[in-house]
């Protein structure tokens, strides 16, 4: 008897969206010397840290330049270097038809989020007020979050009650609270929220970055290193603060 070919075989691959971190170069300039000395310097910092690491090249900043930037050289400084460019976010369509002859894809320009302006206290009758909007939940996680585990808060908050391990990766839509050390990658503000902060028992992240502003472990100070710490940005800078949680002037 012959076995029924036409029977639906198990899936072979899986294709779908993920949240994945990938460092992003934004071009500010068209100076290619700068370009390429800053590069360069930055990478000699933490070379270890950028080997093998995707990046994306966003020239949304320079896509209305008359002077152009040789994209092509870009991506060889990139390559040699050790990092790994895989697509081009903005620009014209000259970068694109060069980046799609060397194999990178394509990504929308970002639309920019200005911060919102401080509204004047007005004082509404009861009848028009707006229904409160609904409450965001807070991911709390118990169990330490171990090398190679990735948590994720897509809405909200996220609450870790333990440690974060070297080779963990967590990321929150708004803050990051982690009471223990925080040995691996924590990303805030995911989505752009600049008013998103980190807090931790310990600080001796891996990777710090607040709405794409970030910092790795060689540029702590170490007057901050192994201390309780919360991160956030200041005029377009990442700061790192340190915590006096045991100030007698705590209750």
């Amino acid at each position: 008897m012959f076995s029924n070919s036409s029977a639906t075989p198990n899936p072979a691959i899986e294709l779908k969206g993920n949240l994945l971190t990938v460092m992003v170069l934004r071009i500010l300039e068209t100076h290619q010397v700068r370009i390429t000395e800053q590069l360069i310097n930055k990478v000699s910092q933490a070379p270890n840290f950028f080997q093998n690491a995707p990046v994306i090249i966003d020239l949304t900043s320079i896509s209305d330049e008359t002077t152009k930037i040789d994209l092509k050289a870009l991506i060889v400084l990139l390559r040699q270097q050790g990092l790994v460019p895989v697509a081009v976010r903005g620009g014209t369509p000259d970068y694109h038809e060069i980046a799609l002859q060397l194999s990178l894809g394509l990504l929308p320009e970002g639309q920019r989020q200005p911060r919102p302006k401080r509204e004047p206290l007005t004082v509404v009758a009861p009848a028009s007020l707006n229904p409160p909007p609904p409450k965001v939940p807070t991911k709390v996680i118990t169990q330490p979050i171990r090398s190679g585990q990735q948590v994720v808060a897509p809405q909200g908050d996220l609450v870790v009650l333990a440690t974060v391990s070297p080779g963990a990766e967590i990321l929150a839509q708004r803050h990051i609270h982690v009471y223990g050390a925080l040995r691996g990658r924590a990303l805030a503000g995911v989505n752009g929220d600049t008013d998103a902060r980190i807090f931790c028992q310990l600080l001796d992240a891996e990777l710090i970055s607040v709405a794409g502003h970030y910092q790795i472990n060689e540029e702590l100070k170490e007057h901050v290193r192994n201390k309780p710490a919360q991160i956030y940005l200041e005029d377009d800078k990442l700061k790192i603060h340190v915590l006096d949680i045991y100030s007698k002037n705590i209750p």
